[in-house]
């Protein structure tokens, strides 16, 4: 597998969104791929929730489980970037290991890699709480919540570190956007 012999010369890229529950990582992912997809690029999401429905069902929240999910997301994304696509991964990915041997592996196969950390405080995303989580979380319904009684890693160095919750999601979809373009990806 190489990242480099993409039909027309679209070079794949994996383009891997962490952050918090409720960060608006996935919100910026699909408005990011609207513009790719228009721009004529092919383009994957791979979702976190749907990703854990079908190829990661049976794994749990403890940190191995997690570390596998990560890895197994990477495998994908890797295979697909190494074939031209732009791959967009929404995940937590709370673990700085598992998303640095996400970034190795792509490195060895020469397909480009970029962390996105998408840095919304937890208060906000738990005012946002899109799927209810911090509200169970707090109604002692769930535990292991990433960022709350669970812990979150956040990257000490990534590519993009976007402050979603001051700006729009054109706007945070635009810094993605004009880092690929910086990469020569976009």
């Amino acid at each position: 597998m190489s990242g480099t012999g993409a039909p027309g010369g679209d070079r794949g890229a994996t383009i891997w969104l962490t952050g918090l529950p409720s960060a608006g990582k996935t919100t910026i992912a699909h408005a990011l791929a609207g513009r790719l997809r228009d721009e004529g690029h092919r383009v994957e999401v791979l979702d976190g929730d749907e990703i854990r429905e079908f190829l990661s069902a049976g794994l749990g929240f403890s940190r191995e489980d997690r570390h596998t999910n990560v890895q197994r997301i990477g495998f994908v994304a890797e295979l697909l970037a190494s074939n031209g696509v732009k791959v967009l991964v929404p995940v937590i990915a709370p673990y700085a290991d598992s998303r640095e041997a996400v970034r190795k592996r792509h490195q060895a196969e020469g397909t480009a890699y970029l962390e996105v950390h998408v840095a919304t405080p937890v208060e906000v995303c738990s005012e946002r709480d899109v799927k209810g989580l911090y509200a169970k979380q707090a109604a002692g319904e769930i535990s292991g919540l990433t960022g709350v009684d669970d812990p979150y890693e956040a990257p000490v160095d990534p590519d993009l570190r976007i402050e979603a919750h001051t700006e729009t999601v054109r706007e945070s979809a635009d810094r993605v956007h004009a880092l690929l373009s910086e990469r020569g990806l976009a």
